[in-house]
Parts: C-alpha cells; structure tokens; sequence
C-alpha cells in the first residue's frame, strides 16, 4: 500500500520520529503505515545523512547568534505571522531550537504588541486547575467532537479529535459529516491499525459513546472492549474533567477553524493533517517544558487485530445467546428477559449473586444487570453502568 496522497512528507516526518524513539519496532511501524520496509530503511537513512527534503521543516534560513536585533525583531514577526495563535514563549523557544540567541519572553511580547500582533483578550485571565497526567502513553487517550463548523457552502462538519493523555499527541483529527457510530468506529480502525491500542478511552456521556438511557452500554462500548480497550466515562456536566481535549479544541480553533472558512471536506482535512503534523512535530507545548508531543509518545505494544475475539466464560457459567429478533433478549427460567439492544447477537454469562433468587449477568467479567426471579417484573441497577432489564 503506497503512502497516501495527502500529507505525503508529513506521513514520512511522522514515520521517521516515531521510528528513531527507543525501542521502536520499525517493522511493525512500516506495515502500521502501509510500506515496505525497504521504504521505510529508506526514509530512515536519507534523514540520518540529513536530506532536506524529507521533513516538513521551517525554510527559514539558519544564521549567526549575533544578528542584529533588527533581524531578530524580524525572526519573531515571521514566526508570529506563520503561526498567529503562538505567544511569546513558544516563539523563544523556536528562536533557539533554531540556532539563534532569542530576547527574553517579555521582549518579544513587547515586539508583538508593538507590531500590532497582539489582541487583548476581553476577559481576564482564568483560574488555575490541577492536572492530571498518565505516566506512559496510550495509558489513555482522550476522544470527542468538537462540535460542528459550518463549511463555506453551509454544510456542518463535525471534527473527531483523539489525543494521547500522557504526550499530547494528536493521533487522529478527522474531518467528519456526522458523529454516528459507524463513523467513529471506522475513524478508531485506522488510528488502531496506525498506533496500536490504548488501554482505556476518556469520553463524555453522548452519543455515540452514551445513550439517552445513561446505561452506557452501546455497541461502540462492547466493540470497544472486545478489542480489550475500557471506555471511561466523564462526569456528567463537568467538562473540565477533560481540560486536556478542551483545550486542544482551542488550539485547533485559534490555529486552523478561525482562520478562514474551508470549500469542503476535502480541502478543510488537507489543513487538518497539515497543522496535526505542525502540533505534533514543531509546535512547542508549555505543558511538557516546550517540548513536542513527538518527542513523549511512542506507538503502543498492542497491535489492532485482525478479527474480534470470543468473549470466552467459565465452564461452570451460563450462557445465553441474546436474541436479534424483535429488540434484544436472553432466556433464562422458563421466560425471555429484555437486555440493552448493544448485546444484540452477543453472549451473556448469568451467575449466582449468592442471594436467593437473585442472579448477575455479565458481559465477560461486567456486570450488566440483577436477575430478580421473587420480583418478576423488574429487575434492580447494579452500578451507575449497569443495564435495567426486565422480562420479555
């Protein structure tokens, strides 16, 4: 499978960072990326004996520490201008990395302000938070729309983004037509097939994720764990809980959505997958000390199957196959009993509770609800993600 069309350099950039890390399994990379590893050794080894024309990098000419400062006023207003929604810190750090003595962030914020680069924000500064971090990437990766944005024809699109908790990383950053399950199950093969799996996935409580229901059990929620990934869920109105997704949100917005209205899908994804290599690779991040996401997150271990495994049950469980017919059910005692519609075509384990008359039922080693024969018409929650059932 040859590189795809759009975004080739930023693809073989991509390929290279994530192939030079530690421990990286090249092989493996080279067929996440749909080449050959005679391809990929390629890339390798051309950027090694350092070929320009590999990476996506600045063509801004390197020069002496000792430019005037009337260069180095220059150098931050081309930096600025490339990049419109970076602050004096991020440009410093850029001045650096490429070679040049930079002024003090306050001095550069001076020249900003001075050259009309600079828009006060309307309200003052917000509160301080606490951050939370995973201590490895793809501990968990953080998964949402943002919204939707009107293309220039009016049509809404909804951009999926997914980051790394621990790096940042942006793995996946789609522009979609809707934010149906389908679209998101597809949008997570290719980022699976691309980096592996995570442990965990930190959503909000929405659909395709959620329900009306709030049971939480949707068919996006049980493909998920059969591929071994648990889904976690934010707390209902609490969006700070996911400040890392948020703010990339903003980023994206400042960076990409406010800065012109796009023709169609096609045009507005090319500037996704151009600016995710940018946020990736160049772009300096004040959370990780100004240094790129690139450079904490490594492709997990955990490569994508090729086809689901069988959820397997002990020999002494029983197990019922949910119905497909006429919604969802299970028969248990002589009767059908009604299951969340995400079970359909699935099996399920019914065990005793060690109460009489009372039985659990599980999707592997979850519970998903109480069998309560002394109460034959309903049937009692077990936790905040366990189903209500009742009989058929």
């Amino acid at each position: 499978m040859p590189w795809c069309e759009v975004s080739v350099m930023d693809q073989r950039l991509e390929f290279v960072r994530l192939a030079l890390q530690d421990g990286a399994n090249r092989r493996e990379l080279c067929r996440r990326f749909g080449i050959s590893p005679d391809v990929g050794y390629k890339w390798l080894a051309r950027h090694v004996g350092g070929d320009a024309e590999l990476a996506d990098r600045s063509r801004r000419p390197h020069a002496s520490p000792r430019r005037s400062a009337a260069a180095i006023e220059g150098q931050v207003l081309a930096i600025r201008d490339a990049h419109p929604a970076w602050g004096a810190r991020k440009i410093v750090h850029c001045l650096s990395r490429d070679g040049l003595v930079p002024p003090a962030a306050s001095t550069v914020h001076a020249i900003l302000q001075r050259h009309g680069r600079i828009i006060v924000p309307p309200n003052g500064p917000g509160q301080p938070f606490t951050r939370f971090e995973k201590d490895t990437p793809n501990a968990l990766w953080q998964m949402d729309f943002k919204g939707h944005i009107p293309l220039a024809d009016g049509t809404p699109c909804h951009p999926l983004t997914m980051i790394d908790d621990h790096s940042r990383y942006a793995l996946r950053l789609a522009a979609c037509s809707n934010q149906q399950r389908m679209t998101v199950q597809e949008q997570l093969t290719q980022t699976f097939r691309r980096y592996g799996l995570p442990d965990a996935l930190f959503v909000d409580n929405g659909p395709p994720w959620g329900d009306s229901s709030q049971s939480r059990w949707t068919g996006l929620r049980v493909w998920l764990l059969k591929l071994g990934v648990e889904v976690i869920y934010a707390r209902p109105l609490h969006p700070q809980s996911r400040g890392k997704n948020e703010r990339f949100h903003r980023t994206l917005k400042a960076e990409v959505l406010a800065v012109r209205r796009f023709n169609g899908f096609t045009e507005l994804q090319r500037a996704f997958d151009t600016w995710r290599s940018v946020y990736n690779l160049e772009r300096p991040h004040e959370a990780l000390g100004m240094a790129v996401p690139a450079s904490r997150y490594r492709p997990s271990l955990r490569s994508m199957p090729e086809r689901l495994a069988d959820i397997v049950y002990a020999p002494g469980d029983i197990v019922r196959s949910v119905s497909t017919q006429r919604g969802a059910s299970i028969s248990f005692k002589g009767q059908p009993w009604r299951v969340p519609r995400a079970f359909r075509g699935e099996h399920l384990a019914i065990r005793p509770s060690g109460i009489d008359g009372q039985y659990g039922v599980f999707f592997g080693s979850r519970q998903v609800a109480t069998i309560d024969l002394t109460r034959r018409k309903s049937v009692s929650h077990v936790s905040e993600q366990v189903s209500a059932m009742s009989p058929g």
